[in-house]
């Protein structure tokens, strides 16, 4: 079966295990998942991370991060979709719940959150913001 916006789904899985509050999520590993994985990781949304192999793909296990029983992520949404790009230059990035959110960027230098692209004065494609 072919998936047609793999960033989307990757955003939906994290999105459900929040709500059920389940300590972990797997989702199949690609190297932009990994990357986006990484970012959460370093903005402290999740414990930790761990690439499994399969037969396949591999499998990215996501360990989940609450604090008193609430969700340290408490959205997730999806911004540049397959059919509407949506791309912004460095003074134009959106700032999350004022600074508290993130948005993940791609840019010419890789994935990097709103906050290190501004610094770096870049632009990029706003792939999803979370906070």
């Amino acid at each position: 079966m072919s998936m047609s916006d793999p960033i989307a789904d990757y955003l939906t899985r994290v999105r459900n295990a929040v709500q059920a509050h389940h300590k972990k999520v797997d989702i199949p590993a690609s190297n932009l998942k990994k990357e986006m994985t990484e970012i959460l990781l370093q903005q402290k949304f999740i414990t930790g991370y761990v690439k499994m192999d399969d037969a396949k793909q591999g499998v990215l296990r996501l360990t989940l991060k609450y604090n008193d029983g609430k969700n340290v992520i408490s959205g997730l949404r999806r911004v540049s979709r397959p059919g509407i790009r949506t791309y912004q230059s460095s003074e134009k990035l959106p700032r999350i719940n004022n600074g508290l959110g993130i948005a993940i960027i791609s840019t010419s230098k890789g994935l990097m959150t709103d906050k290190q692209a501004r610094k770096e004065n870049i632009g990029g494609e706003v792939l999803c913001t979370i906070w």
